[in-house]
């Protein structure tokens, strides 16, 4: 168990690619972390999530609003997954502002110690933070090329592509390629 004692954030919202998901609450226990999943909960305990292709439930019960700087440093790894999540996590109230989930990405990768993995159209919620990925090796879904060039990182024809502590990957089909990466990294092996 190469991962015992560590803790990854896997952010959800409505539309979240389920096999992806799924492959992850499986994957990363089987090396020994604990996974959570983190979203904007608005108040709430918890919300119930829909998944995209089979509608599937999934409940999340952590919110990264308001989370403390000292919990944030509990986690090992914050991954933003493919598919609507980012776009329905990007939603913000105010325009002149980043979204909140925005805002904790950043914080997430302004901590020592904490991998970044952004797969796919998660590079959608760091849009209005290309500060974040520019000068940056990244990859991402075909479809978003255009937006990370316009974010002024460095595009890289690849499934996964690791640059320090962002790993990237390109679409949730490679979520498996990604999530092994991510596990060799977090283990001292890559």
């Amino acid at each position: 168990m190469r991962l015992r004692g560590t803790r990854i954030g896997i952010l959800v919202e409505s539309d979240f690619y389920e096999h992806e998901i799924w492959y992850y609450s499986y994957r990363f226990p089987e090396e020994g972390a604990e996974v959570r999943l983190l979203s904007r909960l608005w108040g709430q305990p918890s919300l119930t999530f829909t998944g995209h292709q089979y509608q599937a439930p999934l409940t999340c019960e952590h919110s990264f609003e308001a989370m403390t700087d000292a919990e944030l440093g509990t986690y090992s790894a914050i991954i933003v997954p493919s598919g609507m999540v980012s776009d329905r996590l990007r939603w913000t109230d105010d325009v002149s502002k980043p979204a909140e989930a925005t805002e904790f990405v950043r914080r997430a990768m302004a901590t020592p110690g904490i991998l970044t993995g952004i797969i796919c159209h998660g590079m959608w919620l760091l849009a209005t933070a290309p500060d974040l990925v520019r000068g940056r090796d990244v990859t991402c879904h075909n479809n978003l090329y255009g937006d990370v060039v316009n974010m002024g990182a460095h595009y890289v024809d690849a499934d996964v592509v690791v640059d320090g502590d962002l790993v990237t990957g390109r679409t949730g089909a490679e979520a498996h390629l990604f999530a092994r990466r991510i596990i060799d990294l977090l283990a001292g092996e890559g």
